[in-house]
């Protein structure tokens, strides 16, 4: 199946977008999310300009996949710690 031709709707502009069928739910999600954060802001700060809105929305969903980040290390980590200590009660007790 081919792509599929959508149009995301973002700060009151139409994007139109060629997307994989099993994408279209998440790209449409995302879609929602961004105008989401962008009514929170103006309703919040009292801000209408588009640009300053999309700046703000941005640098938010970068601190959020920032955090998002540091935690999987983290846990990739703690999974990494864990199984050196399962691997060393193993080989203790063979």
């Amino acid at each position: 199946m081919g792509d599929l031709s959508i149009k995301i709707k973002i700060a009151d502009r139409e994007y139109p977008m060629r997307v994989k069928p099993d994408d279209e739910e998440k790209i449409r999600k995302a879609g929602k999310l961004i105008n989401e954060k962008i009514k929170s802001y103006k309703e919040k700060f009292g801000i209408d300009d588009k640009q300053d809105l999309l700046a703000m929305v941005s640098f938010d969903i970068l601190i959020d996949k920032i955090e998002t980040d540091r935690n999987m290390e983290n846990s990739d980590e703690n999974i990494s710690n864990k199984i050196n200590y399962l691997n060393n009660l193993i080989s203790q007790s063979l």
